[in-house]
């Protein structure tokens, strides 16, 4: 239960909405029903969806460059597309100045000759830019540039991209690339039935171990080979693929994000539509940022911003192409999840431990099966083994008919959502039988089963044939990846079932509060702390009470009407850091302290050449547990929030969590949950707890702030925030704010 002293604002989004001046809003099947699609700072709240129906599945095609002359790279592009637009049942049209032919096939000489409308323009030229500026005479609706030395060789190639993505927005049409590939045009296995994989990748080779699942029996539906993305770009084609119905789930290996709204959007889109997007975003070192920016020409974004704005929006985030395909096959084939349960059942006590300690450690649950059902088990397992979670079985009972009871019963369970079983290693023919219990149990349910054969050779028929064979069981060769994959797929449908779109909440008109904290604002300009404060305070965030004066006279009135004990600092723009300097004078009692603390204030500004605007007289608040809560601006995704904790040591703690907003409470109070430091807030070594809903309600009032003062705000940090023993609220004791 929440305190009410906040209940006003922390319980009640839509109150706190109301009270900031909005009008309660509704949603219609999870999109926001009120007019207007911009949120306060003018930045869409919805996915704009391209319609890449004719891309993939274009009724004509043209070629520009064709050729049939043996020895050219482009016979064989030409080839490819030939085959693939008669797969794709396309008319295709070559287009090449001196060819009357290619391939049989009547050529034109130019774009501008073309008799007939296209859907797609395939560009094997060099340079694109000007036939781009021909193709906006001919109304095509998509454009591919395989041609390099783009943004990825440096800035002249990036001022070459800007001209070739100018004449595209000029042109109308939509551009794939450049420095893209043939990915798109691949065969798809067409044999394979269930939900599929979608492919998006910056690097085409990277995405080959995805593609090659179609030999595993996994359906993939599109590639989508970005390129430089001077266009189209990953958020595009996330957006196109969750409205997809034959998507079960995108897989996504990206270098750099192009616009960072527009990846959150699209993944919003996603996460409505409760399809499941997997990614390999590099950049997680120094070392690997660099190498993806030289290779794709994008700003790659400050890790931990990326890692958290996935988590949000619930983009599961792996490492390894390994992982990548693992994941995303588990998450489009399997079904909804019953339970939450894990259950690892194994023919030996010491491969079901080691995998059970793994699983646990990684956050999957574990119950303890019940004890009529662990007495069931033993009708067909000897007593002496246990069959408590994990199931140990011993080894002989999965040759006979006992193996399939044992599994089903397991399955019966209410609590058990899945099922793993690790086999270490094939020993036939139990191991034979063991795969094909567990295949015809996976038929049989609609809970998950998952098999991790841990065999280096991988030729072996259980696993071949019976294992692979099976659209119903997930198998592995791997613990870990089946375990990562396992913990995504049950965590993506918790967090789809009790996703709300941030986006729909999004403020989408100033409140009274931006006007007044607007007329603080000094563009190009740091506040003093007493001018962040005063927009703190405009925010409705509590700061102490406080008085700035310019003498000595004047601070021993100020420290009467503020009551003793008082605080005194030196308040001035340039000032980022006082107590190093000696600018901060705590606990004084009396009116001669005061006045030998106003003097020595002065002095040492005086001394260190610091122009100061006055020195504040503050009131002495409790104590409590020290944060920090602020805002800084990524360059991928604009204003984001950190809270963690604070006090002079936050550099060295380093203890922070961070947001995009816009984000709701829930997502507020899970940023305390990453914390090292969160038991500090429950109260440790006798302390009280911390009023954590008015630090959830000081976050939500910075989120705020962020959102309606991006255009105005570069920086906030407001350290220490003062949590004070539960009922009693949140003090900002500091404050520093840049302006942009």
């Amino acid at each position: 239960m929440l305190g009410s002293t906040h209940g006003t604002f922390t319980t009640d989004l839509r109150a706190r909405v109301v009270a900031c001046g909005e009008s309660p809003r509704t949603t219609v099947h999870g999109v926001a029903a009120a007019p207007g699609d911009q949120d306060v700072s003018g930045r869409p709240l919805h996915a704009a969806v391209p319609d890449l129906d004719r891309f993939f599945r274009p009724e004509s095609v043209a070629v520009v460059g064709a050729s049939d002359a043996e020895g050219r790279p482009n016979t064989g592009i030409t080839r490819q597309l030939l085959a693939w637009a008669e797969r794709v049942g396309a008319r295709l049209v070559p287009v090449h100045p001196t060819r009357t032919s290619v391939f049989g096939i009547d050529c034109v000489p130019s774009v501008g000759a073309l008799t007939e409308p296209v859907d797609l323009a395939v560009l094997l030229v060099a340079d694109p830019l000007p036939v781009i500026e021909e193709l906006a005479e001919t109304k095509v609706k998509f454009a591919v540039a395989f041609a390099s030395g783009f943004a990825e060789t440096g800035e002249a190639g990036a001022a070459a991209q800007e001209r070739l993505a100018a004449a595209v927005r000029r042109s109308g049409l939509r551009l794939l690339g450049p420095n893209t590939n043939l990915n798109a045009f691949e065969r798809f296995r067409e044999d394979l039935e269930g939900p599929a994989v979608a492919l998006i990748t910056q690097s085409g080779h990277q995405g080959r171990p995805v593609f090659t699942l179609q030999e595993l029996g996994v359906r993939l539906s599109h590639w989508a080979p970005t390129g430089n993305e001077a266009d189209l770009e990953t958020s595009d084609f996330i957006s196109y693929f969750a409205g997809r119905p034959e998507v079960g789930a995108i897989a996504c290996y990206v270098e750099g994000l192009k616009d960072g709204r527009s990846f959150l959007l699209a993944a919003d889109r996603a996460a409505r539509h409760g399809v499941p997007v997997v990614a390999v975003k590099v950049g997680r070192t120094e070392t690997g940022a660099r190498t993806a920016a030289s290779h794709t020409g994008k700003l790659t974004g400050a890790d931990q911003v990326v890692d958290a704005a996935m988590r949000q929006f619930g983009v599961i985030r792996v490492d390894g192409l390994d992982q990548l395909q693992d994941t995303a096959t588990l998450l489009a084939r399997a079904r909804r999840p019953r339970a939450d349960g894990v259950v690892v059942y194994s023919i030996s006590g010491g491969t079901g431990a080691h995998f059970a300690d793994l699983a646990t450690e990684a956050g999957l649950r574990l119950p303890t099966l019940p004890q009529a059902k662990q007495d069931e088990l033993h009708e067909w397992i000897p007593e002496y083994l246990s069959v408590a979670n994990p199931v140990d079985n011993g080894g002989h009972p999965v040759g006979d008919w006992r193996g399939r009871k044992i599994i089903d019963a397991i399955l019966a369970d209410p609590s058990v959502g899945v099922l793993i079983c690790p086999i270490t290693g094939p020993f036939p023919p139990m191991s034979d039988k063991l795969a094909q219990d567990l295949v015809d149990a996976a038929e049989a349910t609609d809970k998950l089963v998952c098999v991790v054969w841990g065999s280096p050779v991988g030729t072996e028929d259980a696993y071949r044939t019976t294992l692979l064979g099976s659209s119903r069981v997930a198998t592995f060769r791997t613990f870990a990846n089946c375990i990562g994959a396992v913990k995504a797929y049950l965590d993506h449908h918790r967090f789809t079932t009790a996703y709300r779109s941030p986006f729909d909440e999004a403020p989408r008109t100033p409140s009274p509060s931006f006007r007044k904290a607007q007329a603080l604002m000094r563009p190009g300009r740091r506040l003093s702390e007493h001018a962040a404060k005063q927009l703190l305070r405009a925010y409705g965030i509590r700061v102490p009470r406080e008085q700035l004066v310019t003498s000595a006279a004047a601070a021993v009135r100020a420290a009467g009407l503020v009551g003793y004990p008082v605080v005194m600092k030196a308040s001035g723009a340039q000032l980022a850091h006082k107590t190093e300097l000696g600018l901060v004078k705590v606990g004084l009692t009396s009116a001669s302290q005061v006045r030998d603390a106003y003097r020595e204030l002065t002095d040492i500004a005086r001394f260190e050449s610091i122009d100061l605007d006055g020195i504040l007289v503050c009131q002495m608040v409790g104590r409590g547990v020290e944060m920090v809560v602020g805002v800084t601006r990524d360059d991928l995704f604009g204003p984001t929030v950190t809270v963690g904790l604070g006090g002079v040591l936050v550099e060295v703690l380093n203890d922070t969590a961070v947001r995009v907003p816009p984000f709701g409470e829930s997502e507020a109070r899970s940023m305390l949950g990453e914390l090292r430091g969160r038991a500090l807030l429950d109260g440790v070594r006798g302390a009280p707890p911390a009023d954590v809903d008015a630090l959830v309600e000081v976050v939500l009032r910075v989120q705020r702030m962020a959102l309606e003062l991006d255009g105005d705000l570069a920086e906030l940090d407001i350290n220490p925030l003062m949590v004070l023993p539960r009922g009693q609220g949140a003090v900002a004791l500091d404050a520093l704010a840049v302006c942009r």
